[in-house]
């Protein structure tokens, strides 16, 4: 077997910028026997993932990066992107035939319209993962799932970097990628929100080490929601447990107090109510429980009397 830098296909890679995902992938990419020519690292902490990661790989301005570049990796925050691909598009910046690769969630190939407009292939290829910017990452890449938006003539190309890289593609369809982004923000992201809660309010009745205890409860909610869909749901709201709910809502009351800032607890109790309520609505929906039950908590999550 070929060693990686022998191997046919090797292609000339740019990094914009080093980053956490920029960093790892770009160190992905090389593993897998491409060179990496050049990355961008703006900042302090940048650039020591760039030492750390890409070590030997010369630090180089933007336009330089892409004039180097047969491959062009954009890591950058998605609200940024658009603005970057269209200022090197008026500096005349992208060649025919480079790929121009991006790895925001948020959009497909129709924000690379100037890199297709200078004869660019544009690939979307978003992983599906948190990223910590250390090597620790690259191993994860086995475990995840990218989500690569192209052309269907070059498709091939975006899935095979992603395969390249040792993660698994899926193809999304340009019109799905606000759908798709917001399905992973909100399985995941929001679940930060809510793992600090969580934590804050042990703390505050002096559980010292929270992720302790909340860490094996909430392995197993995700191992089984994953296994098992709704059909692992539980808890109070889907049992129709009305006097806990209430309960419930009364101690997040009390803490949070008639005028109490957010940081005292009056967000732990909007965001129990409102994932209360959807929680309340799948279980009827469901049929978990009945539509009298279902009336009864959300009365309850209101912290009024049932009539």
């Amino acid at each position: 077997m070929n060693e990686p830098q022998q191997r046919p296909g090797r292609l000339g890679v740019g990094i914009i910028s080093a980053g956490k995902v920029g960093s790892v992938l770009g160190a992905a990419l090389r593993a897998a026997g491409h060179a990496v020519v050049g990355v961008y690292a703006h900042s302090e902490a940048s650039r020591d993932r760039a030492d750390a990661l890409l070590p030997d790989v010369p630090v180089l301005d933007v336009p330089t990066i892409v004039e180097r570049s047969e491959l062009v990796l954009l890591a950058v925050p998605d609200d940024q992107l658009p603005g970057l691909v269209e200022g090197l598009g008026k500096l005349g910046a992208w060649q025919p035939g480079q790929l121009v690769v991006h790895t925001a969630g948020r959009f497909g190939t129709d924000v690379l319209e100037p890199v297709r407009a200078a004869g660019g292939i544009g690939l979307a290829i978003h992983p599906s993962m948190t990223f910590t910017g250390l090597s620790l990452d690259l191993q994860r890449l086995t475990d995840c799932s990218f989500g690569v938006t192209a052309a269907a003539p070059v498709l091939p190309i975006a899935q095979a970097l992603v395969v390249e890289m040792g993660a698994e593609p899926v193809v999304i369809a340009e019109a799905d990628r606000p759908l798709y982004h917001a399905a992973l923000a909100h399985g995941s992201n929001h679940v930060m929100t809510l793992m600090g809660q969580s934590m804050q309010l042990l703390h505050k009745i002096g559980v010292e080490q929270p992720d302790r205890m909340l860490g094996p409860l909430v392995r197993a909610t995700v191992d089984n929601a994953l296994a098992s869909g709704e059909n692992a749901l539980t808890g109070p709201v889907a049992r129709g447990d009305v006097s806990t709910v209430s309960a419930h809502v009364a101690a997040l009351t009390e803490l949070a107090g008639p005028d109490a800032a957010p940081s005292a607890g009056s967000d732990l109790l909007d965001g129990y109510r409102a994932l209360g309520r959807l929680t309340a609505q799948r279980a009827a929906a469901s049929g978990r429980i009945d539509e009298e039950t279902y009336r009864a908590v959300l009365t309850a999550l209101e912290g009024k009397d049932r009539q």
